[in-house]
């Protein structure tokens, strides 16, 4: 089959489309023929070096966190899901691997009717890093929150689930995306210098959490939180020079428990995405769609950070 990998740390040209023997379904695991997967943000940074001292990784690296399609292979001790049924979900975070034409899920849940397989494709790393982050801040009802990079794979998503908790939402992105913040629950502000005192004018009374999707603010993030342990960031690899906490969901032990410095993978985020899809509550901006063997082309634009939602390699 043919899966998305890189062999070296480098730019989007080291990412290639190799073959290699199909996977199989252990225990607990389902197999899927990929419809769609997602390009994730954080693996873009993984291929570039940037986060080898937080995410060590052999090589050759496989790409790929999340994806949609129909299952075709069931492993041992799994109920509940069937030969056929369309479904979308994640891979083992130590893994990987889902930029394929067949993939190996751990964490899974019924497609949404409401949403296309590209979207479904791209949806579960945002929901499981959104729901990660958001527990951590324990943002919910009557709180108020800044989320940093609102526009993008999951700043979107983020948006969406923190309105869902009943939190209040600033979203910072470039003005031409404001109304689409606003679309999604959020009151959109720019980035960029001046942007405590936009905050405060958003928010006389202040911000109780801030999530971090860009990177490189963290300074004036800690000072519009008022202290470092409320800002939780995803991009920023300097975090802990300003006391702030960088989450992400890998390496684990293979089992879901986190390893070193990693978070533990926020699974219950599927179901939380399939609710609020249902109820015409979520839905998955999709910035662009690329075929698998375009995926060094699908990294590039991820680079860019301009992309607005989540870019998806379609099967």
């Amino acid at each position: 089959m043919r899966s998305v990998q890189f062999a070296e740390y480098g730019p989007a040209t080291v990412v290639h489309v190799a073959e290699v023997a199909a996977p199989h379904a252990g225990p607990g695991e389902i197999r899927v023929a990929v419809r769609a997967s997602g390009v994730a943000p954080g693996e873009v940074r993984i291929r570039s070096g940037a986060m080898r001292a937080v995410v060590p990784v052999e090589f050759p690296f496989r790409t790929g966190f999340d994806a949609a399609g129909v299952v075709d292979e069931i492993g041992g001790g799994v109920t509940g899901v069937g030969i056929g049924d369309e479904v979308f979900g994640m891979a083992a975070t130590a893994i990987r691997g889902t930029n394929a034409d067949f993939a190996i899920l751990t964490a899974w849940a019924p497609k949404p009717a409401a949403w296309t397989w590209t979207e479904a494709g791209g949806a579960a790393g945002s929901a499981e890093t959104a729901t990660r982050v958001l527990d951590r801040l324990a943002a919910g009802s009557g709180h108020t929150v800044l989320i940093q990079g609102a526009a993008g794979a999951v700043g979107t998503v983020a948006v969406q689930l923190a309105v869902a908790r009943g939190a209040t939402v600033i979203g910072t992105a470039s003005e031409h995306n404001h109304d689409f913040l606003r679309s999604l629950g959020a009151e959109p502000t720019t980035y960029g210098a001046g942007l405590a005192e936009r905050v405060r004018a958003l928010a006389p009374a202040g911000v109780d959490a801030v999530f971090d999707c860009a990177g490189g603010s963290l300074p004036d993030l800690v000072a519009i939180a008022g202290d470092p342990a409320r800002v939780v960031t995803i991009a920023d690899v300097g975090a802990a020079s300003h006391g702030v906490h960088l989450s992400h969901g890998a390496p684990s032990d293979g089992e879901g428990s986190a390893v070193g410095h990693a978070d533990p993978v926020a699974v219950h985020g599927l179901t939380i995405a399939v609710t609020l899809a249902g109820e015409g509550r979520l839905r998955v901006p999709v910035a662009a769609e690329f075929p698998l063997a375009e995926a060094a082309a699908a990294h590039e634009l991820s680079e860019t950070r301009h992309a607005r939602g989540k870019i998806v390699l379609v099967n």
